[in-house]
């Protein structure tokens, strides 16, 4: 009983400075908020980064879906539940002979508590984002649908007992599993189920006792003698020190055959939606910028990604903008920073990405990447809580984002779902992990 009051005063605690600090910040910032349409694209508006005692936080507290809702589409496209009540469902792997996998998991345990804001952000972020906790999670359930109508005749738990998965990467026979803390290597034959051989380790990756990005995305090589993991850092902008972050906010290359690894490319806050566009070969990323410098900053982005590149995190942010938060600087770092290829506006989150090559959906998606935007937290006005489509020509954005999949949001602001990870299935429809909502989405073309 007196740990119980001691939560609930907790979180009496974590309320009251919530609303006071919030009513300050947010009351400087409401009429603040240009067009989150000038933040996207090669050239963002980039304003002055605004400094706070207490950060505003604007979270979408969690509803569901009510029976009979779904999310809305674009013209010529129509949107089913392909599977619900799932447990946290983040990401999609489709296996050659069609099945769907989908990683259920749940954030391992909390981060240290240093500063009263890490109380405060961890009880809100506790309550407005999880959807629910009873039932299983940290597994891969499994979905067949043979006949390719949107509705699976299978599903069966397919792998379970793991450690906040995420990653999945199938090469031959072999299915490597990305934990927050270690790459597992299954067998594994077409048309199974089930896989309940123990795991092989492939190699660690960083995990706790401070876990601030757990979520690590992977892909394999075309070749399969490779994989490449997304690693986010451990912090906002290095508040728990720098040697906390040590190969983080990076995306390592891990070769499949013996584990070994090295830093791919670095100075990415929280990169996932590891995905290889199709014209070029390129490797392309997502990702989560850094928070607490305003509403319109920074924005999140999608990017090509270079060998060896490093991308500014925490000393600077698109190219050479310094953080004046962190310190002591590195200008020989920042001097070689590279500016991503294109901004996806501020805190929308952006955690999935598919590249469209088949021919299901109309022709004005071919070619492009869909973004799954989870949504933002620390704006005045939401941002995110949508799929967007980016076109693409030549190997490179070509075009505005629009809006495909939305309504994520219901009139009063609060959160029916938020999507994370996307894929394609083998008919060509495109699949929307929504771990808030519980439910994977499948959008095809109208009348499909």
């Amino acid at each position: 009983m007196r740990i119980a009051s001691s939560i609930r005063q907790a979180g009496r605690i974590a309320t009251s400075i919530f609303t006071c600090t919030a009513a300050i910040t947010l009351a400087a910032c409401s009429g603040n908020d240009p067009d989150p349409g000038s933040q996207i694209g090669p050239n963002p508006n980039l304003p002055e980064p605004i400094h706070y005692f207490f950060p505003p936080m604007h979270l979408a507290s969690v509803v569901g879906w009510k029976n009979g809702e779904k999310p809305a589409v674009a013209q010529g496209l129509q949107i089913q539940a392909f599977a619900n009540g799932l447990q946290h469902p983040r990401s999609l792997y489709v296996l050659p002979n069609g099945d769907v996998l989908v990683v259920e998991s749940k954030a391992p345990g909390g981060e240290p508590i240093k500063r009263p804001k890490d109380l405060v952000m961890g009880w809100i972020e506790s309550w407005v984002t999880s959807g629910g906790d009873s039932g299983p999670s940290n597994r891969i359930t499994l979905l067949r649908d043979a006949d390719g109508d949107g509705k699976p005749e299978l599903t069966s738990v397919f792998l379970d007992h793991l450690n906040s998965p995420f990653g999945v990467a199938l090469v031959g026979s072999d299915l490597y599993v990305a934990n927050t803390d270690s790459i597992v290597r299954y067998p594994y034959n077409t048309g199974d189920t089930k896989i309940t051989a123990p795991g092989t380790p492939l190699t660690a990756l960083p995990g706790g006792p401070i876990d601030h990005h757990w979520t690590k995305s992977l892909v394999a090589s075309p070749d399969g003698s490779l994989l490449y993991v997304g690693i986010g850092s451990n912090s906002n902008v290095a508040e728990n020190g720098i040697e906390a972050e040590k190969n983080r906010a990076a995306i390592w290359q891990v070769d499949r055959a013996t584990g070994r690894s090295r830093i791919f490319a670095s100075g990415l806050r929280n990169p996932n939606g590891l995905s290889w566009e199709p014209q070029t070969g390129a490797l392309w990323a997502v990702i989560n910028e850094r928070d607490e410098l305003g509403p319109n900053l920074v924005p999140d982005y999608l990017t090509s990604v270079k060998d060896g590149g490093f991308y500014g995190w925490p000393y600077s942010y698109y190219g050479q903008h310094l953080d004046p938060r962190v310190m002591p600087q590195r200008p020989d770092l920042v001097a070689k920073a590279i500016v991503p290829d294109y901004a996806l506006s501020s805190h929308v989150a952006p955690l999935g990405l598919a590249f469209y090559t088949t021919n299901s959906l109309p022709e004005t998606y071919r070619g492009g990447a869909f973004v799954g935007e989870h949504g933002s937290w620390n704006r005045t006005r939401f941002n995110g809580y949508k799929v967007v489509f980016v076109p693409f020509s030549g190997g490179h954005p070509s075009g505005v984002a629009t809006d495909v999949v939305t309504d994520f949001l219901d009139k009063d602001n609060k959160a029916r779902g938020r999507p994370v990870g996307l894929a394609v299935d083998k008919t060509g429809a495109l699949l929307i992990a929504d771990d808030v909502g519980n439910t994977v989405w499948r959008m095809t073309s109208a009348g499909q």
